[in-house]
């Protein structure tokens, strides 16, 4: 899966919206010119984590700084209790914010602010994390264990901001869609920091909001994967081609049973005239297939849930629509990772936000929707029905997914529907060749692994666009590090097989530390009929145990050593603007831990780095292991002041 840890992304899609301008008119004085504007949808999304059922995050505020000066230009604005958004939910979704209408013109960053206050960012564990997670599985940290980094202000009015500064200037045009994704790396170790000590005293997480961020190309929004939105219908067009809703959230903490918390942010969605909408009465337990809501008159005042794509214009159209006089219903729908699939029994667990893990029945008649927003007749048709799916590894332990059941009130929940949002194998890499390669994925629970051969997608198959907005044919890779960089065309399989061949070894009990990738990966390419193919791969970082450093740094590379490991192993650091590795001090000084991003493009941080790898200490690399048998280190932290436990 990428990454082992967390990732947030977010995005500004803006909805084409053409702006007048004042002409002359017969009089002397000149009509004043009206600046033109375009209006932005804001969303925010992220990767999967093992570790985490909750990352929770209250989000303030979203601005953007114009490029040569002037306000900065907010495209987002909570109500005055923001409601708290849970990261690990997304996976690689757009949670759709709201839209704003903002001066057209050319963006050199962006502001988010978070709420910072105790109790503003909340972490709960997963019912399985990861082997060597510091958390207890299941269990909420305490507040007073969780330290927010660099909050500002004073209670209750504590805020963290998070400034990003763009590659290259984002440009919004009028009449046009434009795109911002802004990605906060959840996987970075140094976003949350779990520091046990060596001594007694209790395991603090430091959140850190400054340094892992960073801006992501969004080619296409079509291809944008929203996850479900709760609402409350407050119209229904006259044309009864739409309807409004006024966004919702669940109470955090959830009530039994829930409700809803409005969001105060007014969206518009179609229905879709051409392949048509299919929308579930949760009181009547019925469904059918709308192409207007013409036969939906009783719907307004009504809670919904709403899979929903984004058209070319920026328009939204719902995919599937469960309705319900109350809120629970419709909200009582198993929505995260999967976390087991028992396939001797036909059953699949969900974990959802509060760390429980569901079991749900799949029977006959169980259908399987994979999201494709950007082919919407595919997106609105399953792709398979009862059991069988569940062989051969076609649902595995890390996919996102969002089900809905035929009877929430059942003692044993039966699955009426699961939506497979983001379906991504990942692991360590082997076998790779000319028309494929193998992820191995290995778990705590040894029921979940795996052993998945990905063939790559047919080379005359439609997959994005590059940097240039120049169309891309076939299979695609790029590393982590530089997701801008990306290998396409005719020379990529065989780059990639180069790249994926080289390793780090530690010997011992440790040994070699293999390539990693993952895959989001594409369901009936005409390379692979009913099957899942990849159309891309991810090399990602391997998260090392704590080690130490055996010697310091010479020519930007150090050795280290980690516990089980026989010989020491060479660590590369990148220097270079725009490419350097991403260094930070931890330090824990008196029951207070402190994050400090070093810039070590500089002299000053380059010095720090120095001393701080001095034999002995503490560190933690994040890397990706090279054919030279290095490692090139993407993330690295060095402790200071009390010393982290392993």
């Amino acid at each position: 899966m990428v990454p082992t840890s967390w990732k947030m992304i977010l995005v500004a899609a803006g909805a084409a919206l053409a702006a007048a301008c004042g002409g002359g008119s017969s009089g002397t004085a000149p009509t004043p010119v009206t600046p033109q504007s375009a209006t932005v949808s804001v969303l925010l999304s992220d990767a999967s984590t093992e570790d985490w059922a909750t990352i929770g995050v209250k989000v303030q505020s979203i601005a953007l700084v114009p490029q040569g000066g002037g306000a900065n230009v907010t495209v987002f604005s909570a109500a005055a209790a923001p409601p708290m958004i849970n990261l690990a939910q997304l996976d690689q979704l757009g949670e759709l914010l709201g839209n704003a209408t903002i001066p057209a013109g050319t963006y050199s960053a962006a502001v988010l602010t978070l709420a910072a206050n105790p109790g503003d960012v909340t972490l709960t564990a997963a019912a399985a994390p990861e082997a060597g997670f510091a958390g207890t599985p299941g269990a909420t940290i305490p507040s007073s264990q969780i330290q927010i980094q660099h909050a500002q202000g004073t209670a209750p009015a504590m805020t963290v901001a998070a400034d990003v500064k763009f590659d290259s200037p984002l440009v919004v045009n009028a009449g046009q869609n434009n795109q911002l994704d802004l990605e906060f790396d959840l996987s970075d170790p140094a976003l949350i920091v779990g520091h046990v000590p060596v001594t007694s005293g209790a395991t603090i997480w430091a959140v850190n909001f400054d340094g892992p961020v960073r801006r992501h190309p969004l080619r296409d929004i079509r291809r944008l994967v929203l996850r479900h939105m709760y609402g409350n219908v407050t119209a229904i067009a006259t044309d009864y081609g739409s309807i409004t809703i006024d966004k919702e959230y669940p109470t955090r903490p959830i009530l039994s049973p829930e409700t809803a918390v409005s969001s105060g942010q007014s969206l518009t969605v179609l229905a879709d005239a051409t392949n048509g909408t299919i929308f579930y009465d949760l009181d009547a337990k019925t469904r059918s297939v709308i192409k207007n809501f013409s036969t939906e008159t009783a719907l307004t005042g009504k809670s919904v849930r709403i899979a929903a794509r984004f058209q070319q214009d920026g328009t939204l159209v719902a995919v599937r629509i469960w309705a319900s006089s109350q809120f629970n219903p419709v909200w009582f729908s198993p929505e995260g990772h999967v976390l087991h699939v028992d396939t001797a029994n036909d059953i699949v667990t969900i974990q959802n936000g509060t760390g429980v893990g569901v079991p749900l029945v799949v029977d006959a008649n169980t259908q399987f929707f994979f999201r494709q927003p950007q082919n919407p007749a595919a997106d609105a048709m399953p792709i398979a029905t009862g059991t069988a799916f569940l062989a051969n590894h076609d649902l595995v332990r890390g996919f996102k997914v969002h089900a809905s059941v035929v009877d929430p009130l059942a003692t044993t929940l039966v699955a009426q529907s699961i939506d497979i949002e983001t379906a991504v194998y990942g692991g360590t890499i082997s076998a790779a060749g000319t028309t494929g390669f193998t992820y191995k994925r290995s778990f705590v629970d040894a029921a979940d692994d795996y052993l998945y051969q990905m063939g790559y997608i047919s080379p005359t198959t439609a997959n994005g666009t590059d940097a240039n907005g120049v169309a891309i044919s076939g299979f695609k890779w790029w590393n982590f590090a530089y997701p801008t960089v990306v290998d396409s065309g005719v020379g990529a399989v065989g780059d990639f097989v180069a790249a994926v061949s080289g390793g780090v070894n530690f010997g011992g009990t440790v040994g070699a530390v293999a390539a990693r990738g993952a895959s989001y990966a594409t369901w009936n390419d005409p390379a692979n009929p009913n099957a899942w193919s990849a159309p891309v791969a991810v090399l990602t970082p391997s998260r090392l145990p704590l080690g130490s450093v055996a010697t310091g740094l010479v020519n930007n590379a150090f050795t280290m050593t980690i516990a089980g490991g026989a010989t020491a192993a060479t660590v590369d650091v990148d220097t270079t603007p725009g490419a350097a590795t991403l260094v930070y001090q931890v330090d824990r000084t008196n029951g207070v831990v402190t994050v400090s991003p070093i810039d070590v493009t500089t002299n000053a941080g380059l010095g720090a780095l120095t001393t701080g790898l001095s034999p002995g200490n503490m560190v933690r690399v994040y890397g990706i292991p090279q054919s030279d048998g290095t490692l090139k280190a993407y993330v690295l932290t060095y402790f200071t002041g009390t010393q982290p436990a392993n």
